[in-house]
């Protein structure tokens, strides 16, 4: 199994003649420089499929941490770094590591593509207490391109990786090499730099954006989102599925909330599809969220009343399921229909379906949009309040209500405050109506694992518990909905 790091790095070009500043002004403690030579070969598709996504796989011999090495996508200047050891395959990566990229090879296969050689020496920037704040590398590089054609360049950069320092001790490394002649790479990497290929640009969406200009920059971030989360989720990492699934019904609600922008007829196969993602997920995250539920509750009773073990019975409802529910996830996101989907949202970006609409400008289009989808909620929560057994009017406003706050997350770049608020509101509407729904799915399994049990009475108590929980959260709806009403676009 590959072993997981985060690294936060920036990357310099340096001049062949720059002399690098004298790092002792820094951090006062320098240790260094180690000199040592890299050989690493990478992999991707084709079409360059990985470095396009900002996503590296190579083999690399020398250096402390020789192996085959993953490297996804992590925030700003950060990525996930997954190991594995070199073993006797020199032209096929790992399988732990090929089948965490599957939402961008989706089924072409890898090959190698450059090979790159480092003369590299390295300094260790440390506190008074020993403490590696930074690592700053100097690298002469020779990469040659592989495959039909080939060419050889060569350049020399300078790397400084965060240790256990902050970012504002990457900036001040940063304001030194400047002073120094040494400035920011306009690569993200050595692949893409001997490749030519960058990753794939971010829209930037601003007050004076068009409507589809913004939805669609909405929409990008959410596919970046989703594939960023795929691994997470095979690698059963915390909150993953949860993301994911987030990434999934935001798409899918701004397809449908903004219909008149992204031609609506043009996308409902594609929301099916998000639908029925969002579902396989949905079973893992309930399970996860009860589960969670239940243990925190049992947890906030007084010992005296915690009879038998109900610990252990949780654990012996919930394990199984679980384990079932993540198999099926990650058999879902091995599975051609998945693969579909995503092509289907690269289409969507790169030849949108957009409408006449689209051409306007933001502020004057996506308020009427988020308007409607205002109205809906204000529909729903007056048919949840008009009936006696609200249980399920209740679960369809907070459908609404998460619609909403997307929405008007999606026109928040460009209608500012007001959408802001309007979101904040909208979350809060969701969140008390979460609260419900958790407690009318949680109730019928609380009735199962009491039934029959040593546990019975804890079991019951928590069942009690619940149904006080519906209770306030439907008492707390009228004037939170009055709350949001004041909100407008």
């Amino acid at each position: 199994m590959a072993t997981s790091a985060t690294e936060t790095e920036r990357k310099y070009e340096a001049p062949s003649d720059a002399s690098l500043p004298d790092l002792t002004e820094i951090t006062g403690v320098v240790t260094g420089p180690e000199e040592f030579d890299l050989e690493a070969t990478y992999f991707d598709t084709d079409d360059y499929r990985l470095a396009r996504a900002g996503v590296t796989l190579r083999r690399r011999v020398g250096g402390h941490d020789e192996g085959w090495h993953l490297k996804l996508p992590a925030g700003t200047d950060s990525r996930q770094e997954l190991h594995a050891p070199l073993g006797r395959a020199v032209k096929t990566p790992p399988k732990d590591l090929t089948s965490l990229v599957r939402a961008h090879t989706r089924g072409s296969s890898l090959a190698p593509v450059a090979q790159i050689k480092t003369n590299r020496r390295r300094w260790q920037l440390s506190n008074g207490d020993g403490e590696v704040l930074a690592e700053v590398v100097d690298d002469v590089v020779t990469a040659q391109t592989m495959g039909s054609s080939t060419r050889t360049t060569s350049w020399r950069e300078i790397e400084v990786e965060l240790g256990t320092g902050d970012r504002a001790l990457l900036d001040t490394v940063e304001q030194h090499l400047g002073d120094a002649g040494i400035h920011r790479s306009s690569s993200a990497s050595k692949l893409s730099q001997v490749i030519g290929v960058k990753r794939d640009p971010v829209p930037r969406v601003t007050k004076k954006s068009t409507a589809g200009d913004v939805v669609l920059a909405y929409l990008h971030e959410q596919r970046a989102a989703l594939q960023n989360q795929d691994p997470r989720v095979r690698r059963s990492e915390d909150d993953a599925v949860h993301q994911m699934r987030v990434a999934t019904r935001r798409m899918r609600s701004a397809l449908q909330a903004f219909g008149k922008v992204v031609d609506r007829d043009a996308t409902r196969t594609l929301t099916d599809e998000l639908k029925w993602l969002a579902g396989v997920l949905g079973t893992s995250r309930d399970l996860e969220v009860l589960r969670t539920r239940f243990e925190q509750a049992l947890h906030a009773l007084p010992p005296e009343l915690a009879l038998g073990d109900v610990a252990a019975r949780l654990t012996r409802h919930f394990a199984p399921r679980e384990a079932a529910a993540h198999e099926a996830s990650v058999a879902a996101l091995d599975d051609e229909r998945y693969f579909a989907l995503l092509n289907s949202i690269d289409t969507l970006l790169t030849d949108p379906p957009l409408t006449p609409l689209a051409a306007g400008r933001a502020k004057d289009v996506l308020p009427k949009l988020v308007e409607k989808a205002r109205h809906r909620l204000d529909a729903r929560i007056k048919t949840a309040l008009a009936t006696d057994d609200s249980d399920t009017p209740l679960h369809e406003a907070r459908k609404a209500a998460k619609r909403l706050r997307y929405s008007a997350e999606v026109a928040e770049p460009a209608l500012g405050k007001h959408a802001t608020a309007l979101r904040k509101r909208a979350k809060e509407v969701q969140t008390l109506l979460g609260d419900h729904q958790d407690s009318v799915v949680a109730r019928p399994v609380l009735l199962e694992l009491g039934r029959g049990d040593d546990n019975g009475f804890t079991f019951g108590l928590l069942y009690g518990q619940e149904v006080e929980l519906a209770h306030r959260t439907e008492a707390a709806l009228p004037a939170l909905w009055h709350k949001l009403s004041k909100e407008h676009p």
